[in-house]
């Protein structure tokens, strides 16, 4: 019988259903979102431009009329000294012509009145295209946000789509013949032919599945790293037949089911793991090959000859056509592998800590207590997590053992000096927030290192701290801020008008009844107080250093950047990879991303003893003389992760607020 094109015999569930088109829909719905958001993005981006240039040219007419202003005036005063000289001539000789000199002086008070008059003009003209910039700039940072939370939801589109792909189910047809052997019975050759067809129908099926893939140029590569099986859900023998030659043909129609290692998707990707970690740990044991045994819940290990890609086969619940035996391991067709040496044996990993992370291999494997099936021979095992020292070992695994980690903490400061904590010892005490580390002096790399940031973050620089200095460990509290408040009767200018910003379906929107007592969402007095102004946090440090006898201010965006750095190089304290629970900012894992603030100190501190400087509420920066605006720093509960790096920078009005808005203090030494 002559088999038709292997493609005609796949059932269209495998390569035509609707779920599969609606996954890719979806990943090019997001795609096409995205590439509507850059363009607004970038079309901001150069309103924006367009704006600060008019601005510029508004300023330096500005300074024109100031500098006409000051010749104005002299010219103004040197007319009435003029007109007063001649008055005092006129009265020796009333014949003197003073008119000359009159119309001098009135020329020069009509000038100087109308220079003034224009520098009234263009200053409100100033200050209008200061709002307008104001509002650009919010509008620009929520696109922006946008534009990252979407690329946030199409790399999780992405993986659900290939789990989707890995996971179909189809139906083909596969002919095989085989030569029996001189001793082998008709009935143990009859069972070899239909198992050494079995093994070619689940060869096809995954090559399809591979083939079919929509990112098949970036997972191919990978294919041995995917752990992809199959399992037979049915299969029967649609004609079989023994040739006079002693040969044995079968034709066989089965139907299969993919199935994937879960937690390698985001590594097939490309991607990080946190992507994955909703899939949890790695698939359970497989059946092994049950030879000698009817076909039913049996699995089968083959090999493709081409790049010796193992794939597991699995069959379930399935009441075969005929039982038949393999006798031994010799019967099995050359492609698949001897079953001794690629034998799957069983690892346990324990370990003395929660919420780490396992990699086997450099693939990540999901969290300890964890149980999985790898080839026999030699794997590294290594062990993470934040704050401890990594756990590594290399293991010949050759029967099934289990490994228990031990994670030891490691010192405070891995990058730099050891943190030095100075506790307040004033009235005010720990509900001022006074709690500081010495930040010590040094050099380091302000900007956009690693590339992946935006246009005001380059180009990168090198900075120097000339001297140590103290920061606060901490965001300041609402606890902190309330015991300001308190002592000095102090109102926000959330309080006084317009309330505080909040974020509504990505838009940021001014609701009159937010302030830092009331944000929008339920908060403890360790909680960071927001919907604060720059002035309002300028107002909290002067307070403290009049309590305290010691100046606190805000820092400079310098000395928050060394400080939020510690001493490394990469976007995020542990790396360059957000993580998972890590820290509080949007799909950043924790259980309060895109809910609300999280008590200050609820993740691990960097190198130098800071906490929350990636996530939580971005931080107010000291605003320089020659600025009308400011910079806030360290991303926030409801912004993209790509949005909390050390060296990103938002641009804000100072008397902005926002609930998602905070602030932290120096104290110079």
């Amino acid at each position: 019988m002559r088999i038709a094109p292997l493609s005609l015999l796949i059932s269209a569930s495998l390569f035509a259903s609707s779920a599969f088109a609606q996954d890719t829909a979806t990943v090019t719905g997001i795609e096409s979102e995205i590439s509507i958001k850059q363009a607004e993005y970038d079309n901001s981006t150069q309103i924006l431009e367009k704006h600060l240039k008019e601005e510029s040219q508004l300023q330096s007419q500005l300074d024109l009329l100031r500098t006409r202003s000051t010749e104005l005036d002299k010219e103004k005063n040197q007319a009435l000294d003029a007109m007063n000289e001649m008055y005092r001539r006129l009265i020796d000789d009333p014949t003197i012509d003073i008119s000359t000199a009159q119309a001098r002086y009135q020329q020069a008070v009509v000038d100087h009145k109308q220079n003034k008059d224009d520098i009234a003009m263009q200053l409100a003209a100033i200050a209008s295209h200061r709002k307008d910039i104001e509002q650009i700039r919010v509008a620009k940072h929520t696109q922006l946000n946008t534009l990252e939370s979407l690329k946030e939801q199409l790399t999780t589109a992405r993986v659900e789509r290939l789990r989707n792909e890995f996971t179909r189910e189809g139906t083909l047809e596969v002919n095989h013949t085989i030569n029996c052997k001189r001793t082998e019975t008709l009935a143990a050759c009859e069972q070899r032919g239909q198992q050494m067809g079995l093994q070619k129908a689940t060869k096809r099926f995954v090559d399809q599945i591979f083939a079919n893939l929509t990112e098949e140029r970036l997972v191919e590569p990978k294919r041995n790293m995917a752990g992809a099986q199959v399992q037979i859900l049915s299969s029967h023998v649609v004609n079989s037949a023994f040739s006079g030659q002693g040969n044995y043909n079968v034709n066989l129609s089965v139907t299969m089911r993919g199935d994937v290692n879960s937690s390698r998707l985001c590594n097939l990707l490309s991607v990080d793991n946190r992507y994955c970690s909703e899939y949890g740990t790695p698939l359970s044991t497989p059946y092994q090959a049950s030879y000698g045994t009817t076909f039913s819940d049996s699995q089968l290990t083959f090999s493709d000859s081409r790049d010796n890609n193992t794939v597991s086969v699995s069959r379930m619940s399935e009441q075969p056509v005929q039982d038949y035996s393999v006798q031994s391991a010799a019967m099995v067709n050359p492609l698949v592998v001897d079953n001794n040496k690629n034998k799957m044996v069983e690892l346990t990993l324990r370990s003395n800590v929660y919420d780490d992370e396992v990699f086997i291999d450099g693939v990540s494997f999901g969290s300890t207590r964890l149980a999985t099936t790898l080839p026999t021979g030699f794997h590294d095992i290594e062990i993470r997590k934040q704050g401890y020292q990594p756990y590594r070992v290399r293991v010949d695994l050759r029967k099934a053992q289990t490994i228990n980690a031990k994670l030891v903490k490691k010192p405070e400061s891995i990058a730099a000096p050891t943190p030095t904590r100075e506790q307040s010892t004033n009235p005010v005490g720990n509900a001022s927030g006074a709690a500081v580390v010495v930040i010590p002096a040094g050099k380091f790399e302000m900007g956009d290192i690693n590339g992946n940031g935006l246009a005001n973050e380059r180009p990168v620089v090198e900075k120097t701290i000339a001297n140590s200095f103290a920061m606060q460990s901490r965001e300041v509290t609402v606890g902190a801020y309330q015991q300001f408040v308190t002592n000095t009767g102090y109102q926000t200018e959330a309080e006084k008008n317009r309330g505080c910003a909040y974020y509504l379906n990505g838009e940021p929107v001014w609701e009159a009844n937010l302030n830092w007592r009331n944000p929008g969402f339920e908060q403890g007095s360790d909680f960071p107080a927001v919907c604060l102004t720059y002035n309002d946090a300028k107002a909290y440090s002067d307070w403290l250093s009049g309590q305290t006898g010691q100046r606190y201010r805000l820092p400079s965006e310098v000395e928050w950047e060394y400080a939020a750095r510690a001493g490394t190089k990469t976007e995020y304290p542990w790396g360059n990879e957000i993580g998972k629970n890590l820290a509080n900012c949007g799909w950043c894992g924790s259980e309060w991303s895109n809910q609300s603030a999280s008590p200050t100190g609820s993740f691990a501190p960097n190198a130098f003893g800071l906490y929350d400087t990636v996530g939580n509420v971005w931080e107010w920066t000291h605003k320089s003389t020659d600025k009308s605006d400011v910079t806030v720093r360290g991303g926030a509960w409801n912004f993209a992760p790509s949005l909390a790096r050390a060296s990103t920078r938002l641009i804000l009005a100072p008397d902005f607020r926002a609930n998602y808005i905070g602030f932290r203090l120096v104290r110079e030494r």
